[in-house]
C-alpha cells in the first residue's frame, strides 16, 4: 500500500504505547483510525487526543481474547468508516518467571491475548479487507522475544515466536489477495507492557499477591526507545511491504548467535553416522517467504 490517505486503520491496544503512536502516525498520513482497547477511560482519552490533532478517530471497547468481541468491533468500524484497510494486531501482555513458578492461569492469559488475539484479528478482518478489493495490510506486533528467548520469559516468548510463525504463513496466503503482512519485532520501548497486570481479567483467577518480580522489566522498558520512531517505521513497512520490521539493530548479534547455532546443528546432523544410512535426499520446499 502506497497511498494511505483516506484509508482506515483498526488498532488493538490502541489507547497507549505503540498502538497510540501508530494511530498518530497513521492519522498524519490522512488515515481514519479506529482504536480498540479493553480500558474504556484510557480509550476515550486517546480518542480525544487524536481528535485534538485533527485525526479522524473513533474508539471501541474490545477484548482481543474474544472472537465475538473483535467481530463486534469490526462491525462498528465498518459502520463508522465503511471499510478497513490496515489492521494492527498490537494488544499484548507480559508475564513470566522461574520454571514451575509461573501461575497456570498466567499461561492462559498470555496465550489468549498475545497469540489468540492475533489469530482472531487476522481471521475476522481478512474477509472484510478482501471484500472491498482495494488491498490492505496487517501489522502483527511480535517482539525481539519472538526471535530470541531469554530465560524467565517463556510464556511471553512462546506467544511472540508463534506470532512470527503464523505471520510468515499468512504472508504467503494473503499475498495473492493484495494483502500484506508485517511482523513488528521491537526491543524495549517506552510503553506500559510492564504494567500489563492492571488489565488482567478476573476470569483468570485471583492474582498472586504482589505478582512476579518485574523490577528488571520495568527498568528496561522505562529506558527503552520512544514510541514515535517505532510507529514511523511501521508506516515505512506498510509502504514497502516489509515482512520483518525491526527497530533495535543492536539485537542483531543475539539473533545471529541463535541462527548460527541452528545452522551448526544442521551441519552436525549432515555428518551424523546415525543418519548416514538415509543416503542423499533432495529437500522439499516449504513455501516459506523469501
Amino acid at each position: 500500500m502506497q497511498d494511505l490517505k483516506g484509508k482506515t486503520a483498526f488498532i488493538t491496544g490502541g489507547a497507549s504505547g505503540i498502538g497510540l503512536a501508530m494511530a498518530e502516525a497513521m492519522g498524519r498520513e490522512g488515515m481514519n483510525v479506529m482504536l480498540a482497547d479493553i480500558e474504556a477511560d484510557a480509550l476515550q482519552s486517546a480518542v480525544e487526543l487524536l481528535r485534538s490533532k485533527q485525526v479522524r478517530a473513533e474508539g471501541v471497547v474490545a477484548d482481543v481474547t474474544s472472537r465475538n468481541s473483535l467481530r463486534s468491533a469490526a462491525l462498528e468500524t465498518i459502520a463508522k468508516f465503511g471499510k478497513v484497510h490496515v489492521v494492527c494486531n498490537n494488544a499484548g501482555v507480559g508475564a513470566g518467571g522461574p520454571i514451575g513458578q509461573v501461575a497456570e492461569r498466567d499461561w492462559d492469559w498470555v496465550i489468549d491475548v498475545n497469540l489468540k488475539g492475533v489469530v482472531y484479528g487476522v481471521e475476522v478482518f481478512t474477509p472484510l479487507i478482501e471484500s472491498h478489493g482495494e488491498g490492505g495490510h496487517f501489522i502483527n506486533t511480535a517482539s525481539m522475544a519472538g526471535m530470541v528467548s531469554p530465560p524467565g520469559m517463556e510464556p511471553y516468548c512462546a506467544t511472540k515466536f508463534a506470532v512470527v510463525a503464523m505471520s510468515e504463513g499468512w504472508a504467503v496466503q494473503l499475498a495473492p489477495k493484495n494483502i500484506g503482512v508485517s511482523i513488528l519485532c521491537p526491543g524495549f520501548v517506552q510503553t506500559r507492557i510492564h504494567e500489563s497486570r492492571r488489565n488482567r481479567p478476573a476470569a483468570y483467577g485471583e492474582d498472586q499477591a504482589g505478582g512476579p518480580d518485574i523490577s528488571g522489566a520495568t527498568e528496561a522498558v522505562t529506558n527503552g526507545i520512544p514510541v514515535e520512531p517505532v510507529a514511523n517505521r511501521v508506516i515505512e513497512a506498510i509502504r514497502d511491504n516489509d515482512l520483518y520490521v525491526f527497530t533495535h539493530s543492536e539485537f542483531k548479534p543475539a539473533v545471529e548467535m541463535r541462527f548460527n547455532r541452528i545452522l551448526e546443528a544442521f551441519d552436525k546432523s549432515a555428518a551424523s553416522p546415525a543418519l548416514a544410512v538415509l543416503g542423499s535426499r533432495t529437500g522439499v520446499g516449504l513455501g516459506l517467504p523469501q
